[in-house]
């Protein structure tokens, strides 16, 4: 507690960033994964606001096209070389980062607000709630991954938003397993009986007691789910079921590059690169995360 003011200190606004300002510094994990995390969220940032000026941050537009300089490699004044209708590579990657973030994100709030709520609800009431919903999402795991995603992008006709609600089917239902599973130990725990004894309605009990101790295994799954996320919207891409051209997606791009390889090298590096490059960062952060919130977890009791 603060003397003046009796706020402890964590709820402030300096405490919070003591807080992240810790966890940063925490292990040379954390450090690395913050630091590519950090760079690519603030290109990220950086190109979304050039999107919205209608400019771009790089030398080049990303989608002018110049037939003088198609296929040119990677140089002095195409960092990144350019694609078969000679548009700038680093252009058309540092301008794809938040199409394919966005996507990212948006699918893992989706799934990660009905899984955990489907898990909460079939955890604790149990019964035949926690057998219809179980039926259920076993209905979506029973087919592989990029399948059903591609089946349900495929019957709304393809693009970012099909693609988002097909990733996002895809998704929750491991949330909801995972948060289940959580809610089932827990319910039997003193603390939840105490609660109980003490008159608290099921609501209370759900978002007081069970939700602030599942939301660290939620943050820590969708942290790690990021670069899995980007990868399955990337092989959407690449079966032409997700962004369409002229879109710089990153995805997209590799699958625009088939037909100039193995020549034309960086048309499928560099992109690809990216793609690996944020599937590295967050899952770092993931498992930073996990030791962070709670060094008790283990791997396996995660899910992750």
């Amino acid at each position: 507690m603060t003397p003046a003011t009796g706020i402890s200190a964590p709820d402030t606004p300096l405490g919070k960033l003591r807080h992240i300002w810790t966890f940063a510094t925490s292990s040379g994990q954390a450090i690395l994964a913050v630091g590519i995390v950090g760079f690519i969220l603030i290109v990220s940032v950086l190109s979304f606001a050039a999107f919205m000026a209608d400019t771009y941050i790089t030398s080049f537009d990303p989608l002018k096209m110049d037939i003088r300089a198609r296929l040119e490699p990677p140089g002095a004044e195409h960092w990144m070389g350019t694609d078969k209708i000679g548009r700038d590579m680093l252009a058309r990657v540092v301008a794809g980062s938040w199409i394919s973030l966005s996507v990212s994100f948006a699918v893992l709030i989706v799934a990660a607000i009905v899984g955990t709520t489907a898990g909460l609800i079939a955890g604790y009431v149990g019964g035949i709630v926690d057998e219809i919903i179980m039926r259920i999402t076993d209905l979506f795991l029973a087919f592989p991954a990029l399948i059903l995603a591609a089946a349900i992008a495929a019957s709304f006709g393809g693009g970012m938003i099909p693609t988002t609600i097909a990733l996002a089917a895809v998704f929750w239902p491991w949330y909801a397993r995972l948060i289940r599973s959580r809610v089932i130990s827990l319910k039997e725990e003193e603390f939840i009986a105490s609660s109980r004894c003490l008159g608290s309605s099921h609501r209370q009990i759900i978002f007081h007691s069970l939700l602030p101790m599942v939301w660290p295994l939620v943050i820590v799954q969708a942290t790690t789910d990021v670069g899995f996320v980007i990868l399955a919207a990337s092989g959407l891409s690449f079966l032409g079921l997700g962004a369409q051209p002229p879109t710089p997606e990153w995805g997209a791009m590799i699958f625009d590059s088939l037909t100039h390889q193995p020549a034309s090298w960086w048309l499928a590096v560099f992109p690809g690169g990216a793609i690996a490059l944020v599937a590295v960062g967050f899952n770092l952060l993931g498992d930073a995360l996990r030791d962070h919130l709670d060094p008790s977890l283990g791997a396996a009791d995660a899910g992750v």
